[in-house]
């Protein structure tokens, strides 16, 4: 009877997820994301995905963006190993079937740990914007693109290329999608962070500029975050800092 439960009620989870990255490849080599299910598991995977609080799986809100929630998701714990990657290589980020309803941009950040990513906390974090992709074809509601429309066709994969020039070491990189299907008033964007630990190998002698925490990426009102996409599209504004230009 237990186990039946649990059974339903880790189905139940699944169905309430938006979305999740269920894992990352990175050097060829897969990394199991973090799930969920975890919870209730003895003991739990060590995975270089953050833990999020909860079910850790509905967007984060325009509300909670002065909060630790808006680093790496609802309550995030720090991933407890590494995904080894070499500079100037892709990371494919896997994501959980996507809805196609849920357009928005996709945007990646990374942040240097000071020492361990391990033991980080995540308001510490100084993130850097290294890619960026939004509207990709203009059009009306039946017929734009968006960065989420690409990963959907994609397998629900996307890729983001480290810096070739950055130095070699611990990093925990930021994948984040933010869902406009709501976004036309203040408060009904949705946005998905989700965050891994790196150990970037064969680097440059590049370091990062000096980043600044999640909680400064964004505000309520920003542009980007309010947009319309019931209507027909030529541009989007990307909100948050710069990408690093190397």
């Amino acid at each position: 009877m237990i186990s039946t439960f649990v059974t339903l009620l880790l189905c139940a989870i699944e169905v309430k997820a938006h979305g999740h990255v269920q894992g990352l490849t990175a050097n060829g080599k897969f990394y199991e994301g973090y799930s969920p299910n975890f919870q209730y598991m003895n003991p739990k995977p060590k995975v270089p995905a953050w833990s999020a609080g909860g079910y850790g799986q509905g967007g984060i809100t325009p509300d909670h963006f002065n909060t630790v929630d808006i680093a790496c998701h609802d309550n995030p714990k720090p991933g407890e190993a590494y995904a080894e990657v070499t500079a100037g290589s892709k990371v494919k980020v896997h994501w959980t079937k996507w809805p196609d309803s849920h357009h928005g941009p996709i945007l990646d950040y990374i942040a240097p740990c000071v020492g361990e990513c391990t033991s980080a906390k995540p308001l510490q974090l100084k993130f850097t914007k290294i890619d960026q992709t939004g509207l990709m074809k203009p059009g009306g509601p039946s017929s734009y693109q968006f960065a989420t429309d690409y990963l959907i066709k994609n397998n629900n994969t996307w890729e983001v290329t480290i810096p070739k020039s950055l130095k070699s070491g611990n990093y925990v990189l930021r994948n984040e999608i933010i869902a406009l299907h709501t976004a036309g008033t203040v408060g009904g964007a949705q946005n998905y962070p989700q965050c891994f630990n790196l150990k970037v190998v064969g680097g440059g002698t590049a370091s990062l500029p000096a980043g600044v925490p999640a909680t400064q990426f964004y505000k309520p009102t920003t542009p980007g975050i309010v947009f319309n996409i019931a209507a027909n599209l030529n541009s989007y504004t990307f909100p948050g800092p710069e990408v690093w230009k190397q």
